[in-house]
């Protein structure tokens, strides 16, 4: 059948800058997830120079870009003063970006480990932590649906609440849910007005260990199933969310079987 979403990956599949990824890519996909993971020191994050040669080949190959906000500039921090810097270096990011007119702005708001989460009121504290971060973040905002909050380790009911109340974005990211135990149909029905992007990638259960971020094949069946169930009706970004070209190609040939359309890139000799 013919796909209903926006197929895209990350910006990281060949071992190199933004820019030679893109050229890479760029025939190939939709939208590409800009992975600015990383907002110290300050020169690690792309050029006013690295933006238009951005907004370059986006015309070039008519694509577009998703941002994935920095996960060193956590909203969810004790400290006020520190809370303030953090929002300061995401709205930095944003506005770095917004010659390109990305599709949303992916945030993660990190939780400790869980183990911490049955400590008497800790819940109650680090959500009151993520409205405050949350509330500092939305006021320099004209749109905040451009925040899409993105699923991670713990229930995305911990900040469902917050996510309405604040009219943010939700990044549904499948191979979380699968990791971690969650219901992805589940989570995935009660938030589907809102979701504008999902991120896609294998969960390998095989080794003591389980990885994530591998190839689409590693699922099991029955989370296949469900992923297709969903991206059949899905209208918005899926973003591949690997990071080797093996990877990519394996993932690509899997959803090829479901959905028309769909290629493997060329094994270029700089990519392996």
């Amino acid at each position: 059948m013919a796909r209903p979403f926006r197929l895209g990956t990350t910006s990281f599949i060949c071992p190199d800058h933004i820019i030679p990824n893109i050229l890479e890519l760029g025939p190939y996909f939709d939208e590409i997830e800009l992975l600015i993971f990383e907002s110290r020191p300050e020169n690690v994050l792309p050029s006013n120079h690295d933006v238009k040669q951005l907004i370059s080949l986006s015309r070039r190959f008519n694509l577009r870009y998703n941002i994935h906000l920095p996960v060193d500039a956590g909203l969810v921090c004790e400290s006020v003063v520190q809370r303030q810097r953090n929002v300061d270096t995401i709205f930095k990011v944003i506005e770095l970006f917004a010659p390109l007119n990305p599709s949303t702005h992916t945030l993660h708001l990190e939780m400790p480990e869980q183990t911490q989460v049955k400590k008497h009121g800790f819940l109650e504290k680090w959500q009151e932590n993520v409205c405050a971060g949350l509330e500092i973040l939305v006021q320099r905002l004209s749109d905040p649906g451009i925040i899409t909050i993105e699923t991670l380790d713990y229930p995305f009911s911990f900040i469902e609440a917050l996510v309405e109340e604040f009219d943010l974005s939700v990044c549904i990211d499948a191979g979380h849910q699968i990791k971690y135990g969650h219901n992805l149909l589940e989570t995935y029905k009660k938030h589907k007005s809102r979701t504008t992007i999902m991120h896609l990638h294998g969960v390998d259960f095989s080794g003591r260990n389980i990885k994530d971020h591998t190839s689409l094949d590693k699922l099991p069946e029955n989370y296949l199933r469900q992923i297709r169930t969903i991206l059949e009706n899905f209208t918005g970004v899926v973003s591949l969310e690997v990071f080797n070209l093996e990877n990519l190609n394996r993932s690509l040939t899997l959803l090829s079987r479901f959905f028309a359309n769909i290629d493997r890139l060329p094994m270029h000799s700089r990519q392996i």
